[in-house]
């Protein structure tokens, strides 16, 4: 499976951003859990939000919670992160994740990883 993230980009504080991500491979999409991660410079890389394939159960990092919603479209193959309300802290790089348990290893290990797309928060 691969995985392709984009719609980042610059936005003002307060504003929204709306991340997507699809995957493509031998692997039907609606088997594989599917998160968002995020680095920003000189830290760690977090589990930001993400959504189990096996129920549509969402969970989030507690950051973001009343934010962030992340979404997905199996038939498009597609996950969203809808970002609102965002804040300057929320400046990182961006990873879109897929796992093919039935839940979500939040800040353990992914078998899946997309590239990053940057998030740029501007206050």
């Amino acid at each position: 499976v691969q995985l392709q993230a984009f719609g980042g980009g610059l936005v003002l504080a307060g504003g929204s951003l709306r991340l997507s991500c699809t995957g493509s491979g031998r692997t039907p999409f609606s088997r594989l859990s599917m998160g968002w991660l995020r680095q920003a410079p000189g830290k760690a890389r977090e589990f930001v939000g993400g959504i189990r394939w096996s129920d549509g159960h969402t969970s989030y990092a507690n950051s973001v919670k009343g934010r962030f919603s992340i979404s997905r479209d199996n038939a498009k193959n597609m996950v969203y992160l809808q970002m609102n309300s965002l804040k300057s802290e929320d400046t990182a790089v961006y990873f879109c994740a897929a796992d093919y348990g039935a839940y979500l290893p939040r800040n353990g290990r992914w078998d899946i990883w997309g590239q990053g797309t940057q998030v740029t928060v501007s206050s």
